[in-house]
């Protein structure tokens, strides 16, 4: 079934403490500056802030009404209650109390519990969208059990729409092939630093009509600012990475477009990409990431990137994109 994302799209990993702690106020304002910016599409998952992250957007979409807006979640890791972790932090980069650990559950009453816990936590008594949360150490088990269950699930109408979420293409390629799925959210494999999804997947899911989330624009921080940070993918950059993203931001900077303005500005031009995901850890930060998003990219910067060696020849653009 094909639903309507909005073109940007907040990602919740912030709610759940990413990094840093927010209080409970910061979330429910961000989730309030993403309505108000005219954000409907909102993703979260278990994994972010053990639970934390779907409690808070639940809470706060609760000030509005459901029709008007769209949540995907994720399956994959189910969590469990972990007494003796309360008096320590999550070790996978949440600030939270570690009182609840992740456990890799691919079956299909895995899935089933998976989703049952998150409607819980959300407070809500349906999503529309269930992506396979990274299993890329776990390909048999969610070939065999994830994605028929979620295809019993969409059969049934319990969920709208069904996909997978990953940092690769490739095996996200094989389950586009594998199996009839609505969408996909492709995280920091097309950006203006890494485009590997125009290999196979992204044709891929033009042909078959599959429709593309894109998150992780910036790289995890690299292209956040008008000059390029030193994080790419969670770690240190390396020296000739920054380079090359230094060079991307003066070929900008001569068409009067920042960095990050272009970052969100490429998989926005990709025909099979229907919505853009970047999460935020406060009101401020959505206010600028749209306010970026509004902007036009004038066809010419991509020319130029292409020229210059910085950007694939065979970037596809949207119609209206091209020079």
């Amino acid at each position: 079934m094909k639903i309507s994302l909005s073109p940007l799209g907040l990602g919740c990993a912030q709610l759940g403490n990413l990094y840093h702690a927010i209080a409970d106020e910061t979330a429910e304002g961000t989730v309030r500056q993403a309505w108000d910016e005219g954000i409907r599409y909102f993703d979260t998952a278990p994994h972010y802030g053990l639970g934390l992250s779907e409690r808070r957007l639940g809470a706060a979409l609760s000030a509005y009404p459901r029709a008007d807006f769209v949540v995907s979640t994720k399956v994959g890791r189910v969590l469990e209650p972990d007494p003796g972790g309360a008096s320590r932090t999550d070790s996978q980069g949440f600030v939270v109390p570690a009182a609840y650990k992740r456990r890799w559950d691919f079956s299909r009453d895995g899935i089933l519990r998976s989703l049952e816990d998150s409607l819980d936590r959300l407070g809500l008594d349906r999503v529309d969208v269930v992506y396979v949360h990274d299993p890329d150490e776990h390909f048999e088990d969610t070939v065999d059990g994830a994605f028929p269950a979620l295809l019993e699930l969409r059969d049934q109408g319990v969920v709208d729409a069904i996909g997978a979420g990953m940092n690769q293409a490739p095996m996200l390629s094989e389950f586009v092939r594998r199996f009839d799925l609505d969408v996909i959210l492709l995280a920091g494999r097309y950006t203006l630093l890494d485009q590997p999804a125009l290999d196979d997947l992204l044709p891929l899911c033009t042909e078959r009509g599959v429709d593309v989330v894109v998150g992780g624009a910036f790289n995890a921080g690299i292209l956040a600012t008008a000059s390029p940070g030193t994080m790419y993918d969670y770690a240190e950059a390396p020296a000739e990475l920054v380079e090359r993203a230094q060079r991307i931001a003066e070929v900008c900077e001569r068409h009067g477009v920042e960095l990050p303005q272009a970052a969100l500005g490429l998989p926005a031009a990709h025909p099979a990409v229907v919505s853009v995901v970047v999460g935020a850890h406060d009101p401020g930060q959505v206010r600028l990431n749209a306010e970026r998003f509004r902007r036009p990219v004038p066809r010419e910067l991509w020319t130029d990137l292409i020229r210059a060696g910085l950007l694939r020849e065979d970037t596809v653009l949207r119609q209206e994109d091209r020079p």
